[in-house]
């Protein structure tokens, strides 16, 4: 039985996700506990806007408040690593947004910190935890699509060439990667009985040496296969498909997904299969992230294939020789 316990969360950042998560925990008939920011005035604006109990005067006060159970770090990617390992040596439960890290070296330490202090880490990656996958992991389980054949995946976006932004600027870990391949990756992932071995690329630089554009093809030991498609400059329908001996899923929208559509491969017969909803993905998020806390059970965290993805995405950058300022692999 789990452990019923008023599990108090702090936010780290204010924007969009930070909004979005104070949202969701009102759906959970709770009050975000703390905010902190690099900008003092942003936290207590957002502060004032939620009903926020606590702001601190700098982000370390956070890491040593032991009112907090769980931080969920939603500032830039670039700044998760530091953040994560503060947090984590001051026995702090961590919710981390994607990219969880830059690379495969930060978060294996990161892993290894974690449990060396018996605390859970889990990365806010919406598709482990949207009801909609749990539904169609289990159905693609139960065999009856057949075995995965293919999966194909397709994420664009076009931005301008701002080269200051976070899509461009290599100061701020920027690229098509970290920010949107992150996902498709993860999708592949979800639907692969293991994780691929075989990866290749091709890829293009935008200006600033970030990767603007991507076309990867892997292959796992079961010989399941996917294509992604990446861009940052041309837009793209967020689309998967996965394709089984007996059928196909397509997926659209398929980052914060809840419907997908299922056509028979012989009759061509099509249903519509629909779970939960979009609009509650940090929800579902969290929620997930406090039954692993309060049972101390982390699987449904997929904290393994979060690895499995960063080691593909960190494998890649280091074969275009796409580093970061500054970064150690």
């Amino acid at each position: 039985m789990m452990e019923q316990k008023n599990l108090n969360w702090a936010v780290l950042g204010t924007g969009v996700i930070a909004n979005e998560m104070a949202c969701a925990l009102q759906k959970m008939d709770k009050k975000l506990y703390a905010v902190g920011n690099r900008t003092y005035d942003k936290a207590v604006a957002f502060a004032e806007k939620y009903g926020v109990e606590k702001v601190y005067d700098t982000i370390d006060e956070m890491f040593f408040d032991d009112k907090v159970d769980i931080i969920y770090i939603t500032s830039p990617h670039n700044t998760h690593y530091d953040f994560m390992k503060r947090a984590l040596e001051n026995g702090k439960h961590l919710f981390v947004e994607k990219s969880i890290t830059l690379n495969s070296r930060e978060l294996d330490e990161m892993i290894a910190l974690a449990k060396e202090k018996d605390l859970i880490l889990g990365e806010a990656m919406t598709i482990w935890h949207m009801p909609l996958y749990k539904e169609l992991w289990c159905l693609v389980e139960s065999g009856e699509l057949g075995c995965v054949q293919m999966i194909t995946v397709n994420f664009g976006s076009f931005k301008e060439y701002n080269m200051k932004n976070r899509f461009f600027n290599m100061d701020l870990a920027g690229g098509a990667m970290l920010d949107i391949g992150v996902y498709a990756l993860s999708i592949v992932r979800s639907f692969m009985s293991e994780a691929p071995t075989d990866v290749l690329s091709q890829w293009r630089p935008s200006p600033t040496g970030s990767d603007e554009q991507a076309t990867i093809l892997l292959k796992n030991g079961a010989s399941e296969m996917a294509t992604v498609a990446l861009s940052m400059h041309s837009k793209q329908p967020k689309r998967a498909m996965i394709s089984c001996e007996k059928g196909y899923i397509e997926i659209m929208e398929f980052p914060r997904a809840d419907k997908a559509v299922i056509v028979d491969a012989e009759s061509g017969d099509r249903r519509e299969i629909s779970a939960g909803d979009t609009a509650n993905a940090l929800y579902y998020e969290m929620q997930d992230m406090e039954t692993a806390v309060l049972t101390g059970d982390d699987s449904i965290l997929k904290l393994s294939y979060s690895k499995d993805v960063m080691d593909i995405m960190t494998r890649l950058r280091k074969e275009w020789n796409m580093k970061y300022p500054n970064e150690i692999w």
